[in-house]
């Protein structure tokens, strides 16, 4: 029975750990994209309408519609990793989302015309306009709902790792204190007892538990290397290749008392880890 909790705490961790990470917010966005489809296909038709005494699934309008998320969602991350490289990494303002998805919604109209025309050509042998700006109109309206929602929480990460007086609270006994980011090495655990420890080698003890502290603190910023140490970017001084694939990472900091001796991160890490640290 004592085995239960522990097995329902790792798979939450498991299931965070995933959810942050780059495949769990593609996953997210998927679910969404899958979600929207469905629903604005049986609003679409009184035949596709739930319900409905003639009811029937609207399969080639949920399959056109993915084809045409899929084109929208090429062009929507291909132009967010540009702005992000030379916007957001930076500072993220409004003035720049703005431009971000105005350039954004271009760029889909642009895609959208020629393969309309190309379709109602082949389908129908006509090009109607007015259909083609009706049509236009309402997928530009969608893209701006699903790039909102499909890239809120990459831009909001991107806000909070760009804030340099970003700080974590520190709760150790009756004592409180307030640790920027910007001087914070790495977190570790040692003895059930979690360490937070500063850019010149010296070490707070916490109140937190790494699970508890990986979900406060801006995973930008901070990665969990393995279960007993969260590490800074800026911390990390070398990456070094080892055995089985797996990584050594060295910091810039010496801790004191040589807490910890070696990080290591696993083959099964080791890309998500260097997506991260790129």
């Amino acid at each position: 029975m004592s085995t239960i909790p522990k097995t329902k705490n790792n798979l939450k961790t498991y299931w965070l750990t995933f959810i942050n990470s780059s495949a769990g917010r593609w996953f997210k966005k998927v679910i969404i994209l899958i979600i929207f489809s469905l629903i604005i296909n049986h609003l679409s038709t009184p035949e596709s309408f739930p319900g409905s005494d003639v009811y029937r699934f609207p399969i080639e309008g949920f399959l056109a519609s993915i084809v045409l998320c899929i084109l929208i969602g090429i062009i929507t991350e291909v132009n967010f990793q540009y702005y992000k490289r030379k916007y957001f990494i930076k500072k993220v303002e409004i003035t720049t989302i703005i431009w971000f998805m105005a350039s954004t919604l271009g760029y889909i109209t642009l895609m959208y015309i020629p393969v309309n025309f190309i379709f109602s050509l082949v389908v129908d042998g006509e090009i109607e306009f007015y259909y083609l700006l009706i049509g236009l109109l309402i997928t530009l309206l969608l893209s701006f709902i699903l790039i909102g929602l499909s890239y809120a929480q990459d831009i909001y990460n991107l806000y909070k790792s760009s804030i340099k007086d970003a700080v974590v609270t520190i709760e150790s006994g009756a004592k409180t204190t307030k640790l920027a980011y910007e001087n914070i090495a790495c977190f570790f655990s040692e003895n059930k007892i979690v360490f937070a420890v500063k850019n010149d080698g010296t070490t707070i003890s916490t109140d937190f538990i790494l699970n508890e502290l990986e979900e406060k603190i801006n995973n930008q910023l901070f990665y969990r290397a393995n279960r007993q140490i969260i590490v800074h970017k800026d911390a990390v001084e070398e990456i070094e290749k080892i055995e089985n694939g797996k990584l050594r990472i060295q910091l810039k900091t010496a801790i004191e008392n040589d807490a910890i001796k070696e990080i290591n991160i696993s083959r099964y890490k080791r890309k998500e880890f260097l997506n991260w640290f790129q």
